[in-house]
């Protein structure tokens, strides 16, 4: 795979776990998301002329359906919200933002996927989706936008499965059962420092009915919002690899959204994959959301799941347009700066070529079949 070219130099190109660009087209741009996507600026992190600025070369691109409103003056949720997981008389979960109802979260999803749609037909071949991994080589190799629909919380997806018939059609090849909120499928894992990832229940019936669907049509299973019990399911119950798309370690950060050495111990007998997050929160050991956050607790992290995981079970899963992040990484276009600092760090350019695209193309290959 050739580096990107960036004016004399040359770019390690990058293959990323995670953005929420989608959600930003959605919310700033529904106008006109294919203009503000293919030739910028978008208001987020990314678009096309900044990722090929930074040598983003392609990634999953989630379709995550923001919480809906909930109507304070009348102490009513609104019927956007799914009021099974309010406990009587609340406007909200104690641990969690609102639930979408179905039909929002479908109409919200099945109109993100037509965004990536409308990009790749009027993109004159500079965006691809991607459905194989051969796909995704190709991609890179002709310098196309590799893209790889997801879904990050499943609350789009019908308890008889039809709509995930419908989205694989359309190109879905990932899906996160879970955001950090519950569904039908089972119960998301909340924002909380200082608190382990075992929080309540995991997957319901429907959940894992969900996932054995998946394994049959080789859909990637994320399990980066998912609870600990819930990752032990999914582990017990699915024939691929366990995959957490934008995790950290959670014995560096103890964030209930990050990963414990005996999760990472699953994920690596599995022949699995974890990708590095670059939220602020869930990489200092503190927690907080600082601007004085560096490239060196980010290395510190790939240093420590590269030991619990080998070289080719972690790569990078940036969180763009859905995180706070360091100063560095305004925009995608910080992705050098850290490429340069795990080099610095000693990583050389066998290893990060690993880390910055081919872990994750093989991890999706072991996992799709193809």
């Amino acid at each position: 795979m050739n580096n990107v070219a960036h004016g004399t130099e040359e770019l390690m190109p990058v293959f990323d776990g995670h953005n929420d660009v989608l959600l930003q087209l959605w919310t700033e741009h529904r106008q006109d998301p294919e203009r503000a996507f293919l030739q910028g600026p978008a208001s987020g992190q990314l678009d096309l002329p900044r990722c090929r600025e930074a040598g983003f070369a392609g990634g999953l691109f989630a379709a995550w359906v923001p919480t809906p409103d909930v109507d304070l003056a009348n102490s009513v949720p609104d019927r956007s919200v799914d009021t099974r997981f309010l406990p009587e008389g609340t406007q909200k979960h104690p641990d969690f933002s609102p639930t979408p109802s179905f039909d929002f979260a479908r109409d919200v999803t099945f109109g993100m996927m037509a965004f990536l749609l409308r990009i790749e037909a009027q993109s004159q071949g500079k965006v691809k989706i991607c459905r194989t991994a051969q796909d995704i080589r190709q991609s890179m190799h002709n310098h196309a936008l590799a893209v790889v629909m997801h879904i990050e919380g499943a609350e789009a997806i019908d308890e008889d499965l039809y709509n995930l018939e419908v989205l694989y059609s359309m190109g879905l090849r990932s899906l996160g059962p879970v955001w950090s909120r519950p569904n039908i499928f089972g119960e998301g894992v909340p924002f909380k420092y200082q608190t382990s990832p075992d929080t309540g229940p995991g997957l319901t019936g429907a959940g894992v009915r969900l996932v054995k669907a998946c394994n049959q049509k080789r859909i990637m299973i994320d399990l980066s919002h998912l609870n600990e019990k819930g990752f032990w399911q999914v582990a017990e119950l699915s024939d691929a690899p366990l995959v957490a798309s934008h995790s950290n370690a959670f014995s560096i950060c103890p964030q209930s959204r990050n990963l414990t050495d005996k999760q990472l111990g699953a994920i690596r007998e599995s022949h699995g994959f974890v990708g590095l997050n670059f939220a602020v929160p869930f990489l200092r050991e503190d927690g907080r959301r600082s601007d004085d956050t560096g490239t060196d607790i980010m290395v510190r992290h790939v240093d420590y799941l590269i030991e619990h995981l080998g070289e080719e079970g972690v790569g990078l899963g940036s969180d763009f347009d859905g995180a706070s992040m360091a100063p560095f990484l305004k925009d995608v276009r910080g992705l050098p700066v850290l490429v340069e600092a795990l080099r610095k760090a000693g990583y050389g350019k066998e290893l990060l070529e690993k880390i910055c695209y081919k872990n994750w193309v093989n991890v999706l290959e072991r996992t799709w079949g193809n």
